[in-house]
């Protein structure tokens, strides 16, 4: 079978290990890294670099778990096969439940603040009937792309990585040369008291990692190419954001309550093009996380509905361009209800909860998924047997604990609707 040929499942088979580098890179790069700068200056100052070197140890330990588990399918549906094939239909429905509305929430708050970056440039965008519009537009604009084919989705994701890095890597070569030497010799740790809400804030920059082993089904070598790209991917991100973060805070160690933080350092280096290259930089990349979460959560819904928790209708395959459409077409406009519900700041905390609820979900089904599948010659393996599992789960639960009690009411509300929607599915 050749990469373009639909496999049995309808699905074509057209994602290699740099595709699913880029779903990684691009569900990870989003709005995050634009704006939370300036926060973890004011929380942690010349420290602050350091910040999301943590963050990036933390993420890794359960990059490492999620690597194992997708080295055991090559099937799509990513937490959703987890869940199912270690606890049952119930648990992996509300894996894929909850991991579809953290995707949903994340894809309308990070479509409200391309369009609020996009005001920069034309200042009707920052709020109103515009700012609206054009944030129904991009769902529906992404959804249609996607409903065409995956490979038409990958060359806008390519395309809009490469658009993204371009100013982040400029602003990271003029800025080094700026270095403070404190950042490495003389840097006060901050308070752990205040140490795991901080983690918690900077975390969001390190999520959306596992939109990458969602499309499973779509790729030439799934079982080798998802854990390889994951664990690179993760580690070349941590990398970056530390090198960013030191420019920002040798640069413009006074910049805290910015909320443009990166703009503001690109001024002071570029001047008036250099911000507005970067304010366009951001554009390009919380389109490219757009677009990776539009390429992979539909792929949840369809994986759920071949299980048998969701109708039937959610799986149908598009008998010209071999995509879920349906399943693509349903989460474009739940996205686009989330996006008219609320804003960025409510939708990306529930969006945060409800992915590390999720995380904990995953982590869980290794030990029962090793016992149950055993392992196999050439198998992604974990060093130190179930030590990084056991990390992994206590990180979770313990960045869990920081969030506020309005996001866990939320989940829990998502959580009842969910169990609903799956009781009646499966009477039927």
């Amino acid at each position: 079978m050749t990469g373009t040929q639909p496999s049995k499942s309808g699905l074509r088979k057209e994602i290699g290990q740099l595709g699913f580098g880029a779903i990684a890179l691009n569900g990870t790069i989003g709005a995050g890294i634009f704006a939370l700068p300036a926060i973890a200056i004011e929380r942690a100052g010349l420290f602050s670099p350091w910040i999301y070197v943590f963050c990036g140890l933390l993420i890794m330990l359960i990059v490492l778990v999620f690597a194992r588990v997708a080295s055991y399918f090559s099937v799509t549906g990513g937490p959703v096969t987890y869940a199912t094939q270690a606890f049952g239909p119930f648990i992996g429905f509300q894996a894929g439940w909850l991991l579809t509305l953290s995707r949903a929430a994340a894809f309308a708050a990070n479509a409200h603040l391309m369009v609020t970056y996009a005001g920069w440039f034309w200042p009707p965008l920052v709020d109103g009937a515009w700012h609206t519009a054009t944030v129904i537009s991009i769902c529906a604009v992404l959804t249609a792309i996607n409903v065409i084919g995956v490979k038409q989705g990958l060359m806008a994701v390519f395309a809009l990585t490469v658009l993204k890095l371009l100013p982040l890597v400029l602003l990271v070569i003029l800025g080094i040369s700026q270095t403070n030497p404190q950042i490495f010799t003389g840097a006060d740790i901050p308070a752990f008291s205040g140490l795991g809400e901080t983690t918690l804030i900077i975390f969001y920059t390190f999520v959306g990692f596992e939109t990458a082993v969602v499309p499973a089904g779509e790729a030439r070598n799934a079982k080798r190419d998802i854990p390889l790209a994951l664990v690179r991917t993760i580690l070349g991100i941590t990398i970056f954001y530390f090198l960013i973060q030191v420019v920002t805070v040798s640069v413009a160690p006074d910049i805290s309550g910015s909320k443009t933080p990166l703009a503001d350092v690109a001024m002071i280096l570029m001047g008036t093009f250099g911000a507005a290259m970067l304010t366009l930089g951001a554009v390009f990349s919380i389109s490219g996380n757009l677009t990776s979460a539009m390429l992979s959560a539909p792929r949840m819904v369809y994986a759920m509905s071949h299980l048998g928790s969701l109708p039937s209708w959610f799986g149908v395959v598009h008998p010209r361009y071999h995509t879920p459409a349906n399943s693509i077409i349903f989460y474009g406009l739940f996205a686009i209800l989330l996006a008219l519900s609320g804003g960025f700041v409510w939708l990306a905390a529930m969006s945060t909860v409800v992915r590390m609820l999720v995380y904990v979900m995953c982590i869980g089904t290794l030990p029962v998924l090793h016992r149950k599948l055993g392992e196999y010659e050439g198998q992604f393996r974990l060093p130190g047997g179930m030590a990084i599992p056991v990390l992994a789960l206590l990180l979770s639960l313990w960045l869990m604990s920081h969030a506020a009690i309005d996001s866990w009411l939320a989940t829990g509300g998502f959580m009842i609707v969910g169990s609903l929607l799956y009781l009646v599915t499966r009477q039927k």
